[in-house]
């Protein structure tokens, strides 16, 4: 057993969000075997009612209050100094303190860091090893999003994947072992950081296939005589909402000519205002919901339609666990241990998305065969701890008596 620091950007709990069920996961899998110290973000305020979870959890704690609307302007003080906007708005003193504290006082062994983000305090680590989960490669993801802004966005955003791009080769570089959501993602981050190769691997998500499991009792949160699309996630991420933007205005109108009856919900919390003004006759948003079970198990076809996310979708996982048909972009879908067809369907394009979630829709039968195979997909590949044990080789002797002191390889600069 080891002393082990856990940085996290974002409170690891509720897992009501895509990143943060995988930091949740991660976190029970590292205090089953370890004495874990989590120093974390905080953005939204309700998740505060839930500190005691995590206090069960872990050895010691230290959550960060952070205002997105602050954290974004305080952000931008890296236009100056030449640092990714993503690191400078992740910078706090009092967190420092608290890692420098902790490090000495409790006898860290060594540091397991989720998003790049938070990887700026690991030069408090003095010689320690340090695990980092990528979880995707978040620079090419603000260049990608370049490309779909107008200037001065698009040049703001291709400058950020620049200057992360940097910043992710040196806590690539710096760390004992570096892991992403997919082998694609470990690829492409490898074909940008060829020096970081030999300490790159690919840890898959999972998903709680018991907690995700079909339940008829599930009262149907829809309206009677209507058939529901429908779309999960964090309705304040860019990706969600090009991708519920782009399905509601482009691919809903064709597939409502002959069948009047659907209708579209999004489904997630924070819905941005260009996801508020989808909502109308055959658009319902519904802002943050107790529980999006009875809105998978009540869907007639749920989508994934995204444009601009890479990486294993954990919205898609849940889908598939809960034994719904599920049309996703085919680059979600090439990513999983999954049959295109049988069970999930990918679609390339809006004429393919329209094709497929039509078909689903007109031949139930079709619909609930793939539903079926795509949960015995996910209890055959995808429970959290197989995934999840990649990670234990590389803490494997911690718990040992630290390196000489030294300092882990990563720029830093006065705390703000």
């Amino acid at each position: 057993m080891a002393n082990l620091l856990y940085l996290v950007h974002r409170m690891p709990y509720p897992p009501d969000k895509g990143d943060k069920v995988r930091s949740y996961h991660l976190l029970r899998h590292l205090a089953a075997r370890h004495r874990v110290f989590l120093g974390t973000f905080v953005d939204d305020p309700a998740d505060l009612q839930h500190l005691s979870v995590l206090r069960t959890l872990c050895a010691g704690l230290h959550v960060v209050p952070m205002n997105p609307r602050t954290a974004r302007l305080k952000s931008l003080a890296g236009l100056a100094t030449g640092e990714a906007l993503s690191v400078r708005a992740y910078r706090d003193a009092g967190l420092r303190r608290w890692v420098r504290d902790t490090v000495a006082t409790e006898h860290i062994d060594g540091a397991v860091v989720y998003s790049s983000a938070v990887a700026q305090y690991a030069d408090e680590l003095a010689g320690r090893p340090l695990i980092v989960d990528f979880v995707d490669v978040d620079s090419a993801k603000w260049t990608a999003y370049a490309e779909r802004h107008p200037w001065p966005l698009s040049w703001l955003y291709r400058r950020e994947g620049r200057q992360l791009l940097a910043f992710e080769r040196a806590v690539a570089q710096a760390s004992r072992r570096s892991f992403f959501s997919t082998a694609q993602e470990a690829a492409l981050f490898v074909g940008l950081a060829p020096e970081a190769a030999a300490v790159c691997e690919a840890m898959t998500n999972g998903v709680d296939a018991e907690l995700f499991a079909p339940d008829a009792g599930l009262a149907s949160p829809f309206g009677a005589g209507e058939r529901a699309i429908v779309f999960t996630g964090a309705m304040d991420y860019w990706p969600n909402i090009d991708a519920v933007t782009w399905f509601a205005r482009e691919l809903l109108p064709a597939l409502r000519r002959t069948r009047p009856d659907l209708r579209f919900h999004i489904v997630g919390r924070s819905p941005a205002p260009a996801v508020q003004a989808l909502a109308g006759e055959h658009v319902v948003v519904t802002g943050t919901v107790p529980d999006v079970r009875p809105y998978l198990q009540h869907a007639a076809v749920v989508v994934a339609p995204l444009r601009l996310a890479r990486g294993i979708q954990n919205k898609v996982l849940e889908a598939m666990a809960m034994a719904r048909p599920v049309v996703a972009a085919a680059s979600c879908a090439a990513v999983l241990e999954a049959e295109p067809g049988r069970e999930i369907v990918p679609a390339a394009d809006g004429v393919a998305f329209v094709r497929e979630v039509g078909h689903l829709l007109d031949d139930p039968v079709t619909a609930q065969a793939v539903g079926v195979a795509a949960r015995q997909r996910v209890l055959r590949s995808y429970a959290w701890g197989a995934h999840l044990a990649a990670i234990d080789r590389h803490l494997a002797g911690l718990g040992s008596p630290p390196a000489p002191a030294g300092r882990v390889g990563l720029h830093r600069e006065a705390a703000a």
